[in-house]
């Protein structure tokens, strides 16, 4: 039998070799980092408060951390709102202005409706988002006026048309939003648009209106027919319908704005004028009733045919 001979202290020696290596190695990169460090031009003083004052950050971080957890910060907001309002700091008086047509107690009502009136906790955004949503209102501003007071800013909707729909009359603004109903003894002098989504068409009707002046004061109102033409009414009773597509509709009116200037077509009794053919010019005649001769029409580029009624 072979006897091997073993060397005692040999895998001590290596232990410590290998811890050596190591230390060696770990003295190596801290020289390096230091030296990396030295070189960055700032001094050492300055490198030691800017260490001192990240570790202040880290704890008070920590701090307000563990501080919100627990709900320390809101529990001292609302103690300091209700030291607040114990001094007087609290929503008391709401002054409104630009008002014109609105019932400004809706105003008041939102603004002294909250929970919590301390002028710390009024939230003058949700204030203001639910201002807006009154019909009237355009756009609001809203700010605190010191110490118990906000104001209020309001900007108005303009009424541009009395919209008719289901037996039901309502002033809209030029975008179709609906201000408030009204009746029929309380209509303003406005244009009456009738039918269902005719309200959304209140600005092509206007821009229609402008394009022959000289009929607005003559037109009662117009009818928005299948949500794609119009039918206006005269304060003398005709009908006049019109093509599709607002150029279309714009050279109609213009044509016949002429036609009327030059023939005295309205108060003659023709109850309905057809122009929706682009060709043709076709006045709707009572049974038994004759055309009048109308002048100028090659003019309009129409041709001109009559039908009774």
């Amino acid at each position: 039998m072979t006897k091997t001979r073993i060397r005692r202290g040999g895998a001590s020696k290596l232990a410590t070799g290998a811890k050596a290596a190591r230390g060696g190695a770990r003295k190596q990169t801290k020289t390096s980092l230091n030296a990396l460090i030295e070189r960055l031009p700032v001094s050492h003083a300055t490198r030691q408060r800017g260490l001192t004052w990240s570790i202040v950050g880290l704890l008070l971080l920590s701090a307000w951390g563990l501080a919100s957890f627990f709900g320390l910060p809101a529990m001292m907001r609302m103690e300091a709102a209700e030291l607040a309002a114990r001094a007087g700091y609290e929503v008391h008086e709401v002054k409104v202005y630009g008002t014109k047509r609105m019932d400004e107690q809706l105003v008041y009502a939102i603004a002294l409706g909250q929970v919590d009136r301390s002028m710390l906790n009024v939230d003058l955004a949700k204030v203001r988002e639910d201002i807006v949503l009154l019909p009237w209102v355009k756009d609001a501003r809203v700010s605190r006026r010191l110490p118990d007071g906000l104001v209020v800013d309001i900007v108005e909707r303009e009424p541009a048309a009395i919209w008719q729909y289901q037996g039901k009359l309502m002033l809209v603004d030029v975008t179709g939003a609906v201000l408030e109903a009204i009746s029929v003894k309380g209509m303003p002098d406005l244009p009456l648009l009738v039918g269902e989504g005719a309200n959304l068409q209140t600005e092509r009707f206007a821009q229609l209106m402008e394009s022959a002046p000289a009929l607005k004061p003559v037109v009662s109102g117009a009818t928005w027919v299948g949500n794609r033409r119009w039918d206006l009414r005269f304060q003398s009773g005709e009908t006049l319908a019109l093509p599709e597509g607002d150029a279309l509709a714009a050279e109609a009116l213009v044509n016949f704005a002429r036609l009327d200037g030059i023939n005295r077509l309205l108060g003659r009794g023709i109850p309905r004028f057809d122009m929706r053919d682009p060709d043709k010019f076709v006045l709707r005649m009572p049974k038994g009733k004759a055309a009048p001769v109308i002048v100028d029409q090659p003019a309009v580029g129409r041709s001109l045919a009559s039908t009774e009624e």
